[in-house]
């Protein structure tokens, strides 16, 4: 069994391995200005060098160190709005329309006046996050929370639970899975936010980077700040999938 499924995990890396040799051969025998499609191998020896210098781990860190920030603040925020909008009809009738206005508005619109309120710096970017993971986190909750059958609420409310016992043995438990698609969703965009961010106003970060090397043409870098940014997105989308396995799998 183990060895059919290590088979299967190689046959499903055919496809990235195919599109590399494509690459590669393309970039060397149909390009004539290697310079601006470089290839695969050359993008690698870069991402080493750069490696070896300090150059992208100092920016990753300055990257991953705002995603975690402003990740983690809007997702309690959104947590903790939805909870309370989910199980207060007063609040949700109160509040709701005020956020399903606000909603709409990408979150790179709010940059002019995070600028303006925050400035050039490093509250510029986990505004940014903090906004690009709160409406999402808030409106999975508040979803969850509300599509739960009231049978269950009842019936436990009958059985002598308060309001908090509700709360995290019925109403979270099976409010889960929408809070971790939430999660899951929004920690990809927290990357592409961030750097959007960076390539915008920031001079540090993976985005910055892209851009000093966008100026100096260099696409190589270009291409390695690209490749970090989707291992990032895609690793802390599988982080948020294998919680999701580990808190409500055994119960599917």
């Amino acid at each position: 069994m183990k060895f059919f499924r290590r088979l299967h995990s190689l046959w499903s890396l055919l496809p990235v391995a195919f599109f590399l040799v494509i690459w590669e051969i393309s970039a060397r025998t149909l390009v004539s200005n290697q310079a601006l499609f470089p290839p695969f191998s050359s993008v690698m020896g870069e991402f080493f060098i750069l490696v070896k210098n300090g150059v992208l781990l100092e920016n990753l860190g300055r990257s991953l160190l705002r995603v975690l920030v402003g990740f983690l603040a809007g997702s309690l925020a959104g947590l903790t709005v939805g909870i309370l909008f989910g199980t207060k009809k007063f609040l949700y009738r109160s509040f709701h329309p005020i956020f399903s206005l606000l909603y709409p508005v990408p979150v790179l619109g709010w940059i002019p006046v995070f600028m303006l309120w925050f400035g050039i710096g490093e509250m510029l970017p986990i505004a940014l996050l903090f906004v690009c993971a709160f409406f999402p986190i808030y409106y999975n909750t508040e979803t969850g929370i509300r599509s739960v059958n009231r049978e269950f609420v009842h019936a436990a409310r009958t059985l002598g639970a308060g309001d908090f016992q509700i709360l995290t043995t019925v109403l979270l438990p099976l409010a889960l899975p929408n809070i971790f698609t939430g999660l899951r969703l929004e920690s990809g965009m927290a990357w592409r936010t961030t750097m959007a961010a960076e390539m915008i106003a920031i001079p540090t970060g993976i985005g910055a980077l892209l851009m000093k090397a966008e100026n100096l043409i260099r696409m190589d870098i270009v291409i390695v700040c690209l490749i970090v940014l989707s291992i990032m997105g895609f690793a802390f989308e599988r982080f948020f999938l294998y919680l999701e396995k580990k808190t409500i799998g055994k119960w599917a």
